[in-house]
């Protein structure tokens, strides 16, 4: 038992500093990257459809143990519960895409005119309207577990936001982009990604809670396994903070200025966003363990599809492709401080 509390107490402090790990595994990644180019391109070679398999293998080490905690028994009961789903629905299709246009837009052709080349502006433009169109998928139950937060219905939520970025996700990127033809939507990058990110992590789990609880019980389950194991998320995180910056650390050293600007509109983008949820979910008067990933799903982005779109349409070099990598770069710090936030806000969800 003593054992047990010490463990909880290495993890409590792990979790209270985790911005901090978080910075130093940016800074490390970056420096991997930049100062051995090869390794990056080595590594970064590893891919299937653009879904990165070393990122993808650390992405199911984290996500098994935030799907153990799932049963299906309570899946089952959010047709009882729909106003957080219908609230994640309209800010990821009604609302974020269109928001995204124009607050890019307004940075890019007034704000910045005179500080980035026109032709730039377009591409980076374009790479924002992507990263708007791609709501989050896997990482929204890291998050949500984070923020200790119903992490069967944010499974929900993002399991049919992956069937809808299959219909909607075309027509409203040529709409906003202004291409009548050829919009391409990437069907084997969302198969990987939520193969490698949701489906195997999620069966691997279903079967080791089936044969735990069946065999050595419900409470020993959730009190014992599950607590050894929860270190796996946050150490995922780290790794796969560090092994994106590894593949991007030439481009950040390289673009320091216009990464600097292109995160500027992304993140009042994703606070934006947040915030409408956010009341939104006051509004409709709902729990706080919907609420969170409500919040969430909106906020965060799906950047490998954001990616793989923009190498389809405008190649490696482009823009529009350092626009997406730069939602990757400033996605994990700031959906950390919204996970902060609702945590300490918890309180004004209790309808």
């Amino acid at each position: 038992m003593t054992e047990l509390l010490d463990k909880e107490k290495d993890l409590n402090f792990f979790d209270k500093y985790l911005s901090i790990w978080v910075a130093l595994s940016i800074l490390l990644g970056t420096f991997i990257g930049y100062s051995f180019p090869k390794l990056a391109g080595m590594m970064g070679g590893f891919e299937v459809a653009n879904v990165s398999i070393p990122i993808a293998v650390v992405l199911l080490v984290m996500m098994y143990p935030i799907m153990l905690k799932i049963s299906f028994g309570e899946i089952f009961k959010v047709k009882k519960n729909p106003k957080p789903l219908v609230l994640t629905l309209i800010v990821n299709w009604a609302i974020k895409p269109f928001t995204m246009a124009v607050i890019a837009w307004i940075f890019m052709r007034i704000f910045f005119a005179q500080l980035i080349p026109f032709e730039l502006q377009s591409e980076y433009i374009a790479g924002m309207i992507l990263l708007g169109l791609a709501p989050c998928t896997a990482m929204v139950l890291v998050w949500t577990n984070l923020a200790k937060a119903n992490i069967n219905y944010a499974l929900v939520q993002v399991s049919i936001n992956d069937l809808i970025i299959l219909v909607l996700f075309a027509p409203i990127g040529a709409f906003l982009l202004g291409v009548t033809t050829g919009f391409p939507v990437p069907i084997a990058t969302i198969f990987y990604s939520v193969l490698f990110y949701v489906a195997i992590p999620l069966v691997l789990a279903m079967t080791t809670r089936h044969f735990f609880v069946k065999n050595k019980g419900l409470s020993w389950f959730e009190n014992k396994f599950i607590k050894k194991l929860e270190w796996f998320t946050p150490a995922g995180l780290l790794i796969t903070l560090v092994l994106i910056f590894i593949f991007q650390g030439a481009k950040i050293i390289a673009y320091p200025f216009h990464i600097i600007l292109i995160a500027i509109p992304l993140i009042l983008q994703t606070y934006l966003i947040f915030y409408i949820g956010y009341i939104g979910a006051k509004i409709l008067k709902i729990p706080y363990a919907e609420a969170a990933p409500s919040t969430f799903i909106g906020a965060s982005n799906f950047f490998e599809l954001s990616v793989a779109v923009a190498l389809i349409l405008f190649g490696m070099e482009s823009g529009a492709t350092l626009a997406t990598i730069v939602g990757v770069l400033v996605e994990v710090p700031i959906m950390l401080s919204l996970v902060k936030i609702m945590k300490k806000n918890k309180d004004q969800f209790c309808f």
